[in-house]
């Protein structure tokens, strides 16, 4: 029998800290998103003042996105918030 561990979606929410937006590229072109095993990003988007990165990310618990968020804890500030799509948010209601 095969069991597929079941996971959950993450936003993430990345607030650059002051002057630390050069040294992010920089990093991310050199070492890419240094994201661990069982994380799989799914998509990002940058606010207009350059300031925040929202991503959409994919794990079995926030520990696992808490160890990637560790790489980059100098350079900046995260939220991470569970969520779920709309679809599954209304199929719950409607039971």
């Amino acid at each position: 029998m095969c069991y597929k561990l079941r996971t959950m979606l993450f936003m993430v929410i990345e607030k650059f800290k002051t002057g630390c937006t050069a040294l992010i590229g920089e990093c991310f072109r050199q070492k890419g998103r240094m994201l661990p095993g069982g994380v799989t990003y799914h998509a990002s988007w940058v606010d207009s003042s350059g300031t925040r990165c929202f991503q959409i990310m994919e794990a079995a618990s926030p520990e696992l996105l808490q160890l990637w968020a560790n790489h980059w804890n100098d350079l900046v500030d995260f939220e991470i918030v569970p969520v779920q799509t709309s679809a599954e948010s209304w199929a719950k209601a409607g039971s």
